[in-house]
């Protein structure tokens, strides 16, 4: 299973790599609005990840984003990325639109508002077995999802970050609050939630596994092989 995966992978990563060179090193979610935030974690659940145990409190920056790149205001798979500068090594979140319910939270689902629940699709391995972790809305404010607009109005909104094992219960663990937008309204800002994940998380599972040659696909077409 793990190597039809693979290859399935490898096979849509060559449209992907097309379409990566078409839209600048994005073939996915090409038009987004880049914006700083805070990193809240207030002790969450004790599944043996210091990471989401421990209180902390860290600057981070969102990019809230269109997945198919479609123009307001029709509905899109909105994607919700977050990095957090962590040393040599930053971490990297990929949240999308999605269910919250056991089994809606693994079905994409086309939003047009940005405050919506964005979950990653993408498990987890860890001492607790598979993990997925969730940011909901923390009040009923909407959110435009057209960049401009969402760059102007996101400043001051709020999202709860939740963990959950399997299909288990959502935790609470932190909050993201988005402060505000940085320089330019998109800028050349790339994010890999494969090789970045939180510490003590290992991204794993059948979409990690399919994801991976994509990743790879988008970073040579941004790039160019190592001769060019």
């Amino acid at each position: 299973m793990a190597d039809a995966l693979a290859l399935a992978g490898r096979l849509v990563a060559v449209p992907l790599a097309a379409l990566a060179r078409r839209r600048h090193g994005k073939p996915m979610h090409p038009r987004g609005a880049v914006l700083d935030a805070v990193l809240e974690r207030a002790g969450g659940p004790d599944w043996g990840v210091p990471w989401l145990a421990g209180p902390a409190r860290e600057p981070a920056v969102v990019r809230f984003s269109r997945g198919a790149g479609l123009p307001a205001p029709l509905p899109d798979l909105l994607g919700l990325a977050v990095r957090l500068p962590d040393g040599d090594r930053p971490v990297d979140l990929l949240l999308s639109t999605t269910g919250r319910g056991r089994r809606t939270r693994y079905l994409p689902v086309l939003r047009a508002d940005a405050a919506a629940a964005y979950t990653s699709l993408m498990g987890y391995r860890c001492a607790a077995g598979t993990v997925r972790l969730a940011a909901v809305p923390d009040g009923p404010a909407a959110l435009p999802s057209d960049p401009g607009p969402v760059a102007a109005a996101a400043p001051g909104t709020a999202f709860r970050l939740l963990a959950a094992r399997g299909g288990g219960d959502w935790v609470p663990f932190g909050r993201l609050l988005v402060t505000a937008p940085v320089g330019e309204v998109d800028p050349d800002l790339r994010f890999d939630a494969v090789r970045n994940p939180p510490p003590g998380m290992l991204a794993d599972g059948p979409m990690a596994r399919f994801r991976a040659p994509a990743y790879a696909a988008a970073q040579e077409a941004r790039t160019g092989p190592p001769d060019e």
